[in-house]
């Protein structure tokens, strides 16, 4: 019986071991070799005493020893929580310190980079290195910009790859565990400002590997390649669906499109999932004619396609089936367009995955009549456990399900997306609108609170406003419009003197130190004030009225 997230890898080395599972340049791995190394990681794990539930964080790019600590830590009873390799180390050390992690897989360069930060993680209590061991001058390095307590204990928490899945050291126990435990937290960008944590079972997880992979028709044939970052939901799919069919997964991190058609050549891949901005810039290039051949599917997630990118890639890609897909973290995946239908609507989400309901209602809780807009609701096993540490905000979100008896002393939980659709008289829905004010740009949710709390980190600052704005290849772009402290010789509206262009550029420089590029505003305009509301509080519907065709001109 499948409970758990590593038993995917579990059975299918029973199954056929010796069938392929990971290809990483020039490296391959079948499933009994997978299946070892995670094992190895586990007991890595639990020869430290790791208790059930405690969280291991993977702050690495796609390589095998991501796979290995993911799949590695469910096998040990942990929860894994993979942090996006763009992230600084002001976001990366949120993320430790919010949900508690105590043990840390990394590089010893990325390691370096946080060095300085890592004191504000008191619960960390273990860092694995996969590459070389640290030497001892660059252990004395790192605590010597640490406070006296972590100085005091960084050199035995450090630890190389070898030595910590040393396959000759003595067997822990298993943690038992459930399929409606804990199995990882995927970090994804909230109004508040900071990342929030969403919290999925084992049983999310797999139910989700089990829904995608029947409405793609995966099977043991299937070779994907991996694109999407790990700790992105779409992202973990593409692992979680192959190693649900026995398929393969090609990891690679996205570095120029013509990259990607290489490696879709090389490895002969049949599937191909990526973000708007991706297929945006994938569909202008000719293809190669092995790819058109054999490239089975394609999926978009992360944003609406553009309507001119998806006939474009129908018109290169003849014989390939194209998914559009809809989701969110915390439900991991929601809606489909079968690829019958993209012709037909292009501008559609689709319908419901297998074994979900997608409901549309109003303020009132009340079923919305075809066409009418409304809030997406989604229930069903893929609904997440909710947000880690934050109570408020997951009761906000995870509310009872509309329509269901009311007699149930639990009763069931759905997700309240907060996005507003409509579902039209043959039963497809169409996103209209966010509630909030959250950014979508390059397939990320971004929160314009962060943005503009790290904009103030620049100085001289009295007013920030960071927004979202149309743009023709990221979906939306992020804007960032300040008010100096002293706007003497500034000018007025748009007009920028030297000055203004300074305290731009360095508002830019600051951006690009402090937050991960797919967060950089892609412009920022100085203005003597910005717009107050009536109730004293930026006016930001005027502004993005006013600067709603920036990028589009």
């Amino acid at each position: 019986m499948l409970s758990q997230v590593h038993h995917l890898v579990q059975r299918k080395a029973e199954q056929f071991g010796s069938s392929c599972a990971l290809y990483y340049r020039d490296t391959t791995l079948d499933y009994q070799t997978l299946w070892d190394a995670c094992q190895a990681f586990a007991q890595g794990l639990r020869r430290t005493g790791l208790s059930a539930g405690a969280r291991v964080a993977c702050f690495l790019p796609k390589q095998p020893e991501t796979v290995f600590t993911l799949f590695g830590t469910s096998a040990a009873g942990g929860v894994f929580v993979p942090v996006n390799p763009l992230l600084k180390p002001r976001q990366v050390v949120h993320i430790l310190s919010d949900c508690n992690v105590q043990v840390l897989v990394t590089s010893a360069q990325r390691l370096k980079g946080l060095q300085d930060v890592l004191q504000q993680c008191p619960d960390l209590q273990l860092v694995v290195t996969v590459d070389a061991p640290l030497a001892a001058s660059a252990a004395a390095g790192a605590n010597a910009s640490c406070t006296e307590h972590y100085r005091e204990s960084l050199a035995t928490k450090i630890t190389g790859w070898p030595d910590f899945v040393d396959a000759d050291a003595p067997i822990a126990a298993v943690a038992e565990r459930i399929d409606a435990d804990m199995a990882a937290i995927l970090y994804t960008s909230g109004s508040t400002g900071h990342p929030k944590g969403v919290v999925l079972s084992h049983r999310n997880l797999l139910a989700g590997a089990e829904s995608v992979a029947s409405y793609l028709g995966n099977t043991a044939s299937d070779r994907v390649l991996a694109l999407l970052p790990l700790s992105f939901d779409a992202g973990l799919s593409q692992l979680t669906t192959m190693f649900f069919c026995g398929g393969s997964a090609v990891l690679m991190d996205y570095l120029l499109p013509g990259d990607v058609l290489r490696a879709l050549e090389r490895f002969e891949v049949t599937g191909l999932g990526a973000v708007p901005p991706i297929w945006n810039q994938l569909a202008g290039l000719e293809w190669p004619s092995a790819v058109v051949q054999r490239l089975r599917y394609i999926t978009n997630t992360g944003g609406a396609m553009p309507t001119a990118t998806t006939r474009s890639l129908a018109a290169r890609l003849p014989h390939t089936q194209i998914f559009l897909m809809y989701g969110l973290t915390e439900a991991f995946r929601s809606t489909y367009l079968p690829p019958d239908q993209v012709a037909l609507r292009p501008d559609s989400i689709g319908r419901a995955i297998p074994n979900a309901e997608i409901l549309v209602v109003d303020a009132n809780g009340r079923e919305c009549a075809p066409d009418e807009p409304g809030e997406l609701v989604h229930r069903g096993p893929l609904v997440a456990m909710g947000y880690w540490n934050a109570p408020e905000l997951t009761a906000r979100r995870f509310r009872p399900a509309p329509g269901r008896p009311p007699e149930l002393s639990t009763p069931e939980l759905a997700v309240w997306s907060g996005d507003r659709v409509r579902r039209d008289r043959e039963g497809y829905l169409y996103f209209l609108s966010r509630e909030d004010d959250m950014i979508k740009t390059s397939g990320y949710r971004v929160s314009p609170t962060e943005v503009e709390e790290v904009v103030y980190g620049a100085g001289n600052i009295a007013q920030a406003a960071a927004m979202g704005l149309a743009h023709p290849s990221l979906g939306q772009a992020i804007l960032v419009l300040v008010s100096p402290v002293s706007n003497a010789g500034t000018g007025t509206d748009t007009e920028i003197d030297d000055s203004g262009h300074a305290l731009q550029q360095a508002v830019l420089g600051h951006c690009r130190r402090e937050l991960p590029s797919f967060m950089v505003p892609q412009a920022v305009i100085v203005l003597a004030e910005l717009p107050l509301g009536p109730n004293g509080k930026l006016d930001r519907k005027w502004l993005a009225s006013e600067y709603s065709h920036y990028f589009q001109e």
